[in-house]
């Protein structure tokens, strides 16, 4: 038995093989944050159709060479069908690219940065049925609260648990749902 939400061809993999995986490699994060930010007020499925895009065009998700992108990428990037053109979300990228090294600097890496708003491990929830998964918590609110005072952008704390969701800071896979015994050991 699966999540409730992982019903089409487009979800079912990320389900079974991603969400809810404790994230520690650096690009995946930066992939994560991106890809967080651009759903906003869209659907989930909208943006994992248009993840292999994503990476193309956003150099595999290296935070160094998206840190530096210009003008004339910009315009690139908004002519592209293959991503989500909304200028905002674009600039926002880059700025979080450039936000991220800083994290990066400080820190050594995101991942010792990030994994503080969970005390290094993921928090084990036990949802019995959907309506019970909060969409924001007081750990949401912190990260959301921390990340906006470094200069990121679409990191409000609804993005930020869907981030704490996606990359395995919290499992709120369902118990009834078979990832949830895997991701809980």
């Amino acid at each position: 038995m699966r999540c409730h939400w992982a019903k089409k061809e487009v979800n079912i993999p990320y389900h079974d093989e991603e969400w809810g995986v404790p994230v520690h490699e650096e690009h995946t994060w930066f992939e994560f944050l991106i890809l967080e930010g651009a759903q906003a007020g869209l659907s989930w499925d909208t943006v994992l159709q248009k993840r292999a895009r994503y990476r193309e065009v956003f150099d595999g998700f290296d935070p160094a060479k998206v840190a530096r992108y210009d003008k004339e990428k910009i315009r690139e990037l908004l002519g592209d069908a293959g991503i989500i053109r909304n200028r905002l979300k674009i600039a926002a990228a880059i700025g979080n690219a450039q936000a991220f090294l800083k994290v990066q600097e400080e820190f050594g890496t995101f991942d010792a940065y990030i994994w503080r708003f969970v005390d290094g491990r993921p928090k084990q929830n036990r949802w019995k049925a959907h309506k019970q998964m909060p969409a924001k918590t007081a750990e949401s609110d912190a990260l959301s609260k921390d990340l906006r005072k470094r200069g990121f952008r679409f990191v409000g704390s609804t993005i930020c648990y869907a981030l704490m969701q996606a990359t395995g800071m919290v499992n709120d896979h369902l118990v009834s749902c078979y990832r949830y015994a895997e991701l809980s050991r």
